[in-house]
């Protein structure tokens, strides 16, 4: 291990592949369910996942068990850790962060969790910033303040082709007022204080699309440099127009992640879902 201070973070980060690994980050997987089979994020496909969503078969998830994360802390401490920051998906949105608290309680060196308040590469680039300014030599605190200003400064916005996913999985909060609705409009939505909450209708998907490239735009404009992040569920070309667009039209991007959406969230969302989160880097 390269820095005194670990970093832990979960499988709904949705990080390309190899960053984790570069900076060091342990990654506790959620589980997903499908047909009554569990399984390990990662060890289905969001491929597989989106079928049984557009076959409307039962798909549920669930956080880790406060002995996986006893395990993950245990490693950190092993491979000399001598503290772990631990960085997670909304507390509103998920037991995970309570997982980890209750796992923490009994770990062999001190251990700080972090509720990120957001979800997918907004809690992925949190996480990487954190492990980054681990490996700088940050002590406990920093890489803390590091994390919770991140996640702070990020914004998430996304689009649903339908809303039914979040109402069937329990997570679609004030955006039920969109429900009576649902039918005629494409609905955008963000995350606010951990929570889904309406943003905007809009009566096509062409035009959801256009007007959350616009969101992304005038979010990235205040800021010096950010970071962007481009996801989706079964709409990868889509995903890809949207990110080449949002590289020409802001001159302040550093780096752009496009990706799909694990099994966990994506079965919350469905297929079709289109998502940006612009990050915002710290100076």
């Amino acid at each position: 291990m390269g820095s005194a201070v670990a970093v832990v973070t979960d499988s709904t980060s949705y990080l390309p592949p190899g960053l984790a690994e570069r900076h060091e980050l342990t990654v506790v997987p959620l589980q997903i369910a499908i047909g009554g089979t569990v399984r390990d994020e990662g060890d289905i496909t969001s491929a597989e996942a989106a079928q049984a969503l557009k076959e409307w078969h039962p798909v549920t998830t669930s956080r880790p068990s406060p002995e996986r994360f006893a395990h993950a802390f245990k490693a950190c401490a092993g491979a000399g850790a001598s503290s772990i920051v631990s960085v997670h998906l909304s507390a509103a949105m998920s037991g995970t962060v309570e997982a980890a608290r209750l796992a923490a309680e009994d770990a062999p060196v001190p251990v700080r969790v972090i509720d990120s308040h957001t979800i997918g590469l907004g809690l992925g680039l949190t996480a990487l910033s954190a492990a980054a300014a681990a490996l700088r030599g940050a002590d406990t605190d920093e890489v803390v303040t590091v994390a919770r200003r991140r996640a702070e400064l990020s914004r998430s916005l996304f689009y649903v082709d339908t809303l039914e996913h979040l109402r069937r999985g329990g997570r679609i909060g004030a955006a039920a007022t969109l429900l009576g609705s649902a039918l005629m409009v494409k609905p955008l939505l963000n995350i606010v204080g951990g929570k889904i909450e309406p943003l905007e209708k809009v009566r096509t998907s062409s035009r959801a699309l256009a007007r959350l490239e616009e969101l992304a735009v005038e979010a990235a404009g205040e800021h010096p440099v950010v970071d962007l992040g481009v996801q989706h569920v079964s709409a990868a070309p889509r995903a890809e127009a949207l990110a080449a667009r949002l590289r020409e039209r802001i001159p302040n991007v550093e780096d752009v992640y496009v990706g799909e959406v694990g099994p966990v969230i994506g079965a919350h969302v469905g297929p079709g879902m289109i998502g940006v989160v612009v990050a915002p880097q710290l100076r």
